[in-house]
């Protein structure tokens, strides 16, 4: 005899109560994390900041730091990367609820338990469910991976520059700037 499972939805996911962990619902399944630790923070304010001053001085959209998008529907996948930015065309009314769809850009800070694996299907997820780039930001390896749809994966050290390109135009920041 097997036990089934009961899936969560996205509106079970928002009421969970929030502080001691974070939530990520995957096809209906409940990913609980842990708060993240100094050094994450810190990599994710030391990009979070210049990406949201040049998005803002230049009017281009919008940027969010750990905001849920919901990127499948029955079973449920709601996903919030570390740092998401929507272009202007794409905003609508704000909403109380997850975003509908992937943001242009995500972008993930990599803890040092992540495997391999699961880093390649979060950005997998994110690319399918709409994503134009992912930025996978390696505070251990001081690298950034910039993956596309499709594309080779572009991989960034502390001599490069992170660049925008297409997705947010004219944004240009040191890679070695992040990790500092």
């Amino acid at each position: 005899m097997s036990t089934a499972t009961k899936l969560m939805t996205a509106e079970e996911l928002l009421t969970l109560p929030s502080g001691r962990f974070r939530y990520e619902l995957v096809k209906g399944e409940l990913l609980t994390m842990s708060p993240a630790g100094e050094e994450h923070g810190a990599v994710i304010m030391n990009l979070a900041v210049p990406l949201g001053r040049h998005v803002k001085a230049n009017k281009l959209g919008r940027v969010y730091g750990a905001t849920g998008f919901k990127l499948e529907s029955d079973p449920d996948t709601v996903l919030a990367p570390d740092i998401a930015f929507i272009k202007m065309e794409r905003l609508g009314t704000l909403i109380r609820s997850y975003r509908l769809g992937a943001p242009d850009l995500a972008v993930e800070v990599i803890s040092p338990g992540e495997s391999k694996n699961k880093i390649e299907k979060k950005t997998g997820r994110w690319l399918q469910g709409g994503a134009l780039v992912v930025w996978l930001v390696n505070p251990q390896t001081r690298t950034v991976a910039v993956c596309r749809l499709n594309t080779e994966t572009k991989s960034l050290s502390e001599k490069d520059v992170l660049t925008g390109a297409d997705v947010v135009p004219g944004f240009s920041f040191p890679v070695s700037e992040i990790f500092c």
